[in-house]
Order: structure tokens, then C-alpha cells, then sequence
């Protein structure tokens, strides 16, 4: 069977993107991991230079919202991203399951889980300032949606608050 995905990159658009947990297990459910997640992207974005206009941390999956970066695409910035945050976390797994500290952290899975990720993820090009506000509206909506939390403001581990004018951990980039 012929793979039939195309993405479209190098038009200049925004890219709205999803990417979840292997089986959609809620890897990410720890606020420990999801701080993880945040620094990680961070230093991935640093690196490669890419516009991030929002994002919301789940415990089962990820959206972005982001620009393409100039001397690469979005799909290698995925992969950089997904193997630097699958690694760290493994391996903060494997540490406190050898430890006695095993209740602490409660995991879902093991630690001999084969795969951290799915393979592919969802990309939509946002090519209008209404599509634009349509992500953003969607993703800081998912963790009310979900019943996480009663308001998008009380959710850390999104950019809504960098749009209340509140105080985020990771700078993002406007584009009004």
C-alpha cells in the first residue's frame, strides 16, 4: 500500500499540530512530565528557530501551533522533539522504578514500555488569522473540555495564559 501522506511545508503557513502518547496511554500525566515536555521545547525551539504561537500539554497528547523553521521542516523538529522528551522521561522512569521510590511516581506503564510516542502526528497548515484563532480557541479549550480544570487560565502547561497577559514559562511568539 502506497503512503498517501502529504505534508505541505515552505508556504509560509502556520502549522497546527497534534502528536499523542503511544495507544494514547497518558504518559504525559505527571505535571513533573509535562514541566519536562516544556523545557524540552524550550531548547528545541532555541535551536531550530522556530515560531511557537501556543501550545497546550495533555496527559495523552500534545498541540502546537508553529511556524516552520527556516533551515529545516516541522517534521524534524517533531522528531527532535518526541525523542529528546521520550528519552528523558524514560529514563527518569527506569531511575525511580529501580528505586524505592516507585509509589512517588506512579506511572501508568512500565518501564519496558517499547514505544513512547505515535508514530505519526496531525499536521493542518493555518493560512488565515481566523484559522489562527480557531486553533488557539481549540486547544486552550482542551483541558476545560476534558474537565482538568474549570477555566483555560488554570491549566499551566498551555499559552493560554501568555494570551491573558499572565506570566508563562516559555516565551511565545504573537502574530497578531
Amino acid at each position: 500500500m502506497k503512503n498517501r501522506l502529504e505534508r505541505r511545508y515552505g508556504h509560509q503557513h502556520l502549522h497546527f499540530i497534534t502528536c499523542s502518547c503511544y495507544r494514547r496511554l497518558p504518559l504525559l500525566r505527571p505535571a513533573r512530565a509535562r514541566d519536562v515536555f516544556l523545557k524540552i521545547l524550550d531548547q528545541v525551539r532555541t535551536q531550530y528557530q522556530f515560531l511557537l504561537v501556543g501550545v497546550v500539554i495533555m496527559p495523552e497528547h500534545f498541540h502546537l501551533l508553529m511556524g516552520g523553521p527556516p533551515s529545516s521542516n516541522p517534521s524534524r523538529v517533531l522528531q527532535v522533539l518526541k525523542q529528546r522528551v521520550s528519552r528523558k522521561l524514560r529514563s527518569k522512569r527506569r531511575q525511580r522504578n529501580s528505586s524505592a521510590q516507585l509509589r512517588l511516581w506512579q506511572e501508568p506503564v512500565s518501564a519496558a514500555l517499547r514505544c513512547f510516542w505515535q508514530r505519526r502526528f496531525y499536521d493542518f497548515n493555518v493560512w488565515s488569522q481566523k484559522k489562527k484563532a480557531e486553533k488557539l480557541h481549540y486547544m486552550h479549550m482542551n483541558p476545560v473540555k476534558r474537565g482538568l480544570v474549570t477555566h483555560p487560565n488554570q491549566w499551566p502547561w498551555s499559552s493560554h495564559c501568555f494570551y491573558a497577559g499572565e506570566e508563562t514559562r516559555i516565551p511565545f511568539d504573537r502574530l497578531d
